[in-house]
């Protein structure tokens, strides 16, 4: 809990204490280890989530056995909170990619609570728009940019929501994370080490010049800040 009280989810800190107040008798502490499945597309959801920290990869798979994603959220967002308010399907996998903690509230609780109150509403309605925005960039990254420079912008999104330098991170991972080959990652990932940017070992990476790292990366970081902070009505 925060100095607040309230789960240190952006979202849950967010609500007024009245909306906050529907939530919190149904709010759930569970541990994601790495690699849990919170949601699995085309199946019915039965909860959603308030990461705490750790990071969620959202992806989607064009054919069995093949997956990419298309978003990695945590603190500053919700998981499911979409789908739970259509038909409370999945739209895609959600897995634990960094492990922490979450709040997990069943669908029925969130749907109630969304019900009664029109700014809960609004506030998971802004949210989607910023994930839909993200994944918007995401393509806009993976079809424009080189691989250094979205590998920086996908460490810098790893150390936002991590704040930590250290990764729990192969490149075989990160390889299918952006959907590019092994090999592709472990060229860039050798420059960005020789470069004093990173360090990289079996299973860690870390990052030991963030200035330089943000240089390298392409101004979808900054985009996809700057389309976060004006959905959800952040102080600049």
């Amino acid at each position: 809990m925060t100095a607040s009280g309230r789960p240190p989810n952006q979202l849950l800190q967010m609500l007024d204490a009245a909306d906050f107040e529907l939530l919190r008798p149904h709010l759930v502490t569970i541990e994601l280890a790495r690699a849990t499945v919170l949601s699995e597309a085309d199946v019915a959801l039965r909860h959603v989530y308030f990461p705490h920290d750790g990071a969620v990869s959202i992806t989607v798979g064009p054919s069995e056995g093949q997956t990419i994603e298309v978003a990695m959220i945590g603190r500053d967002s919700i998981v499911a909170g979409g789908a739970a308010l259509a038909d409370g399907i999945a739209l895609s996998d959600a897995v634990a990619l960094f492990p922490g903690t979450a709040s997990a509230v069943e669908i029925s609780a969130f749907r109630n609570a969304a019900a009664a109150s029109a700014r809960f509403r609004g506030l998971v309605i802004r949210h989607e728009q910023a994930l839909f925005a993200r994944a918007q960039q995401s393509l806009l990254c993976n079809t424009l940019h080189p691989v250094e420079a979205r590998l920086a912008c996908w460490l810098l999104r790893a150390h936002d929501l991590s704040n930590k330098k250290g990764l729990p991170l192969t490149q075989d991972t990160l390889a299918q994370m952006m959907g590019v080959r092994r090999n592709a990652v472990s060229l860039v990932a050798h420059e960005l080490q020789r470069a004093g940017i990173i360090r990289y070992s079996r299973g860690q990476i870390e990052i030991t010049d963030l200035c330089a790292l943000e240089a390298t990366s392409c101004d979808c970081c900054s985009a996809v800040r700057a389309h976060h902070a004006r959905l959800l009505r952040l102080p600049p």
